[in-house]
């Protein structure tokens, strides 16, 4: 398989710490990742997300004011109500508190993956490529299902015609 660079991946990162956010940030230019944009102000992803459209999210789980989980929560709610329903966002949790019940919560509140504080940065990095290439294959899937509908209704409407 070929290598597809996900470097032009827009990435939005929450974390109310600017320790973390400088960390992560850090690393993603070091990765030459290009669109990376951050908030220390859970109140702002709401607003980021419409504006920066981002294609995964580093989202820290415990916040001041709204929490991770309430985030999760807003993004569920923004899909839903959204024309762009089917569209794939990743959220990758960064935190520091996990245990078993947080975890399933979590999860079943639509994140696709998370990792503990400290975090080992290879890590971090390696499941930031992962989620990116998820995306990546939902996308493409996809455009090649549209595509195949397209075909079906153009086959149909041939086959109306030369039965008339």
């Amino acid at each position: 398989m070929r290598d597809i660079n996900f470097k032009d991946a827009k990435i939005l990162i929450v974390d109310d710490k600017q320790s973390n956010i400088d960390i992560l940030t850090s690393m993603l230019e070091i990765e030459n990742y290009k669109n990376v944009e951050y908030t220390t102000d859970p109140y702002k992803v709401e607003e980021l997300m419409s504006s920066f459209q981002p294609d995964l999210i580093l989202l820290d789980l415990i916040m001041p004011g709204l929490t991770g989980f309430d985030i999760l929560e807003i993004i569920k709610l923004k899909k839903m109500n959204s024309i762009f329903s089917d569209n794939f966002t990743p959220v990758l949790v960064l935190t520091a508190d996990l245990g078993t019940e947080n975890k399933q919560k979590v999860l079943a509140g639509g994140a696709k993956d998370f990792i503990m504080k400290p975090f080992d940065i290879i890590e971090v990095s390696l499941r930031i490529k992962n989620l990116l290439e998820t995306k990546y294959f939902y996308q493409l899937l996809k455009s090649r299902n549209m595509f195949l509908e397209e075909k079906i209704i153009e086959f149909l409407k041939i086959k109306d015609e030369w039965f008339r």
